[in-house]
């Protein structure tokens, strides 16, 4: 409270005229002559001494002096708040010549009843009080004036939560520069209209009336437990709000016993999606990773590398990460070894460089360390890029599937997971038909005894178990809209969609991965899972509900002064309006209640292989509408929607 009645009474100085401070600083310095002199007159005579008729002369003689001298060199037309080394100098010149004339009077010429002393040691008091006096001022008017015109440029900030998070989230931003804290909203009525910590607590529906005279740009919800569903509605009504809305993550992200603003982050779509990830299922998620040798392809990727962390919170006996890019797999390797600092296990880290087209490399590597689950994420997943590039979407997503899986079962892995998409599911592009195919070589594979893979194996090995996980879009991965959303609204815009109608499934990276890692402890061979993603958003909602979050309005033709545009392009070669997890129609559920199970139709081994060995020729000659044609032969649902884009091809054949 000290503080806040020294930052009243400084604001107060700061308003007042001009005339008026330079008065006070007068009536100041006067004082400051009256107290230095009974001061050395004290100091001389070794007591504290009461006013008399020949000190009121002397004061007299002081004060006659000071004004005149002081206003002279200028003194008091300097602004104190941003006093300097010349005014200082001009504060010394000034005494000097005060301190002159005093001295000549009372310790040259003399003065009865007045010790001559007084004369040399009141100036130099003067001296260290009016010198004190300015540079007192300079620090805290100065100071507290520079602070509160930045301050205005700070961000106005509202907590959404008086609970613990709340108070721990306020205390850090008093002691950070760029927001300037205003109070509380707080859905619990025993608390609105009560100061906690000194900050006043208000109710939700005073929002409205609070923004514009408090000056609030941001609202902080420091809600970390509060049930999504409650979450996703009071984020909702925000929306109507020029605020921009950020949050802290859930309960088991924060650190325990303190809440930093580095645990800030902007709302992303998982704060909408309406539901609770379920909490893993212990047996499950340990089952084929738990004192294991597991194997993650493309493990430096968005999917691939969540698989990592989760894994190694399994705690695996080896953890072999493969991956063709060399900075992805540092990164991934970096990453998971400052993991094992804060979670130390007996886990081996293996960070290998292959592409998984390579036979050779990958059978040295089942051959060295014989893992017992394989997940293999590497692929090429963006759509537009693969059908730019047909020939090499379909070597990397369709042979190099089946080189993993080959590998896998002649060295005896004993689960084999591939991480699928929901573009598998009647695909309209390469990239969809390349992973439905690389399902089929699985779901062929299934079915054969390793002695069929390579002749002269024995047949006493255990067949390796093969499965697949299908699922939709996952928040922040590589080419998320998310991401590239939020930067086009920090850039001012406009933010870019293909299509107004256009609808996705969303998950969260480590809901996905978990999911994958438990759906694989079900397999029996040959199955195909598929994960639960809700309700499917529309872009253009999601869109909308980012810019607005941001404390933005979306300009359109109903508001032509709207901040933020949203511009539709066109779909893009392949693109879909619309995904599906399934092909058929009868999902089977599982012991867990987020994974499904499908039944999909598919090849035998042979000929399937013939038709991968015709595949093979046409990619070797690149010849794509071959290669379209061969896998619509195969993929029986695939059905191109755009003309063949490949940039070669198109370069070759202008």
């Amino acid at each position: 409270m000290n503080d806040i009645s020294l930052t009243n009474i400084a604001q107060f100085t700061l308003g007042l005229p001009r005339l008026t401070k330079r008065a006070i600083a007068l009536l100041v310095d006067g004082g400051l002559s009256l107290i230095t002199l009974w001061l050395a007159l004290s100091l001389q005579l070794e007591s504290w001494v009461v006013w008399e008729d020949p000190l009121w002369w002397v004061a007299f003689t002081s004060i006659s002096l000071i004004v005149p001298i002081f206003i002279g060199f200028g003194l008091y037309r300097a602004i104190f708040r941003y006093s300097g080394w010349r005014a200082m100098l001009a504060v010394v010149k000034a005494i000097a010549l005060y301190g002159a004339i005093f001295t000549l009077i009372f310790t040259v010429i003399g003065v009865s009843e007045v010790p001559r002393s007084i004369g040399v040691i009141q100036p130099l008091l003067l001296l260290v009080s009016v010198g004190g006096s300015r540079v007192l001022v300079r620090y805290w008017l100065g100071g507290l004036y520079r602070d509160s015109i930045q301050r205005q440029k700070w961000s106005g900030v509202l907590i959404y939560g008086a609970g613990s998070a709340g108070r721990q989230l306020q205390r850090a931003l008093s002691m950070t520069s760029g927001y300037r804290p205003l109070g509380y909203l707080d859905d619990d009525p025993h608390l609105q209209g009560q100061l906690v910590d000194g900050w006043r607590v208000y109710s939700p529906e005073e929002l409205p009336d609070l923004i514009e005279p408090l000056g609030i740009s941001d609202l902080l919800l420091a809600m970390p437990s509060m049930h999504r569903s409650k979450r996703m509605e009071r984020i909702e009504w925000l929306r109507q709000f020029p605020l921009h809305v950020r949050t802290l993550p859930s309960v088991s992200d924060l650190a325990a016993g303190r809440v930093t603003l580095s645990d800030l982050h902007e709302l992303d779509i998982e704060d909408l999606l309406g539901r609770d990830p379920v909490t893993p299922n212990g047996i499950l998620i340990n089952r084929n990773t738990h004192n294991k040798v597991v194997l993650v392809t493309g493990a430096g990727g968005s999917i691939g590398s969540e698989l990592c962390r989760q894994i190694l919170n399994c705690s695996p006996k080896r953890l072999l990460l493969v991956d063709n890019s060399e900075y992805a797999l540092y990164e991934i390797h970096q990453s998971l070894l400052t993991q094992l600092e804060s979670n130390p296990t007996e886990t081996e880290l293996v960070p290998l460089l292959a592409s998984v087209q390579d036979e050779m490399r990958i059978g040295e590597i089942m051959d060295t360390w014989s893992p017992y689950t394989v997940y293999h994420a590497a692929a090429y997943k963006h759509v537009p890029m693969v059908e730019h590039n047909p020939a090499e979407g379909v070597r990397n997503n369709v042979w190099g599937t089946w080189v993993c899986a080959k590998m896998a079962a002649l060295y005896q892995a004993q689960h084999f997971v591939l991480i699928s998409t929901d573009k598998a599911v009647r695909p309209t592009n390469v990239m969809g038909a390349s992973k439905r195919l690389a399902e089929m070589v699985l779901q062929a594979m299934s079915v054969l005894n390793p002695a069929d893979l390579r002749p002269g194996m024995p047949d006493s090995r255990v067949p390796t178990c093969f499965s697949m996980v299908r699922f939709g879009n996952v928040l922040g991965s590589s080419g998320s809209v998310v991401p590239k959303f939020r930067q086009q609204i920090r850039d001012g815009g406009p933010v870019t969609l293909t299509h107004a109608d256009i609808t996705r499934f969303f998950m969260t990276i480590p809901e996905s991965a978990q999911l994958v890692i438990q759906a694989s402890a079900m397999a029996t061979g040959g199955d195909v899972f598929v994960l639960d993603m809700g309700q499917p958003v529309r872009i253009y909602d999601l869109a909308r509900r980012m810019v607005e979050l941001s404390g933005l309005t979306v300009k359109d033709q109903h508001h032509p002064e709207g901040d933020i545009e949203i511009e539709i392009t066109r779909l893009r070669p392949g693109e879909k309006l619309y995904e599906e997890l399934l092909i058929g129609n009868d999902p089977k559920p599982t012991q867990h209640p987020r994974i499904m199970k499908a039944h999909e139709k598919m090849l035998s081994y042979d000929i399937l292989q013939e038709k991968l060995s015709a595949l093979e020729a046409a990619l070797s000659i690149n010849d794509v509408p071959l290669i379209r044609l061969l896998l619509q032969e195969i993929v029986s649902d695939y059905i191109p929607s755009s003309n063949v884009v490949d940039l070669v091809h198109l370069e070759q054949n202008r």
